[in-house]
């Protein structure tokens, strides 16, 4: 049951603020709203307002905006033109399009501010856990449990940074000076790293420098002003979209199989997860799965947010409104799309929780 709370409240929250940006921005256009729902399916609560219906609808996996004249100027008197929405510029249509997903990204924004500036940041230390045998790194005299504070001439306070420093080393070049703190002694080894073929974070072979060395897992928190925590937002949301791009991309070259993409199943047990390990790291849960949420929905993709835009962006240019017909025929086939993705996403999600699914297919 707190699986079922923890995915209710993590995507009711991301699918209210995307609806309310639509909602919010087609007011101030002066679109009439007709329905503004958190939600599919039969309803569970309704209110009418101004001639609006806010409805909380059963199937808590989506929600939308329903606008006068969205799909339609037929059903539309014609005296209330202007305040339907594809009677609207281009530009007003896009606008209140992509406030979803801005309102998305806010969001992110907002809380990752909040988690920084109140929780810190999280850093993995730059602590050994494990030395590989025959490395560089034994060879010199690293033993597990050393915490490495320096570099040659760089500081090192986190795992990251350490990683970094030695990626940058190359064939030729003066052996590392690794200073690390062994107790209260201080410590300095030469080391040349090896050139070796690892893996990255989607699988594939690289090829890099390593000392052979692994962290040991430990997370310290660094308190940071308001200045840094802004700027490791942005840095923040910058990276998640970068990520899941480049995702997207090893997607499509199979580097990373489908069946890794997960779903509200996925997303309900990560969220029961992360709220277990405290509110911080179930606010930060949110704002990353906001971010996502955002970048997907601007995607070029009919029946998403990005395949809207891109249908606006070709009428600006244009200069004329695609027909209701082409229109609708768009609409269709990446609703079906969709509900295919979708089909398969359950089913991934399904396969984690039951493993065997996949031999009933085969007839076992």
């Amino acid at each position: 049951m707190t699986t079922v709370i923890y995915a209710a409240i993590v995507l009711g929250v991301l699918i209210f603020v995307h609806e309310l940006g639509h909602f919010l921005v087609a007011r101030r256009c002066g679109v009439h709203v007709e329905r503004f729902s958190i939600g599919f399916g039969p309803s569970l609560f309704t209110y009418e307002k101004d001639g609006t219906e806010y409805c909380i609808a059963a199937i808590p996996f989506g929600g939308y905006v329903k606008m006068l004249g969205e799909d339609s100027l037929d059903e539309v008197d014609p005296s209330d033109y202007h305040r339907s929405f594809l009677f609207q510029s281009p530009l007003k249509k896009a606008m209140i399009v992509a406030a979803g997903p801005i309102s998305n990204f806010l969001l992110a924004a907002v809380l990752f501010f909040i988690v920084f500036v109140f929780a810190g940041l999280p850093q993995l230390m730059p602590e050994v856990g494990q030395v590989q045998p025959g490395s560089p790194a034994e060879k010199a005299g690293i033993r597990k449990g050393d915490v490495i504070v320096r570099i040659n001439e760089i500081s090192i306070d986190r795992w990251e940074l350490l990683s970094e420093t030695i990626r940058k080393w190359k064939p030729g070049d003066p052996p590392l000076a690794v200073t690390v703190k062994r107790g209260t002694e201080l410590i300095t080894f030469k080391i040349v790293p090896k050139i070796t073929r690892v893996k990255n974070i989607f699988g594939e072979l690289t090829v890099r420098p390593i000392i052979g060395i692994t962290a040991s897992g430990k997370v310290t928190i660094k308190k940071i002003g308001v200045f840094e925590a802004f700027a490791e937002t942005l840095w923040q949301i910058i990276y998640i979209t970068k990520l899941f791009f480049l995702t997207i991309v090893k997607l499509i070259e199979r580097v990373v199989p489908f069946k890794t993409v997960g779903g509200p199943i996925m997303i309900a047990q990560m969220a029961k997860q992360q709220a277990q390990a405290g509110f911080f790291p179930f606010l930060n849960f949110i704002a990353l799965i906001s971010v996502n949420l955002a970048v997907l929905n601007l995607l070029p993709f009919p029946a998403l947010d990005g395949g809207h835009l891109l249908v606006f962006a070709v009428e600006g240019l244009s200069g004329r409104r695609l027909s209701q017909k082409a229109t609708e025929w768009i609409q269709r086939v990446g609703f079906a799309l969709l509900i295919v993705l979708m089909i398969f996403v359950f089913y991934n999600d399904l396969v984690r929780i039951f493993p065997t699914i996949p031999d009933w297919f085969k007839g076992r």
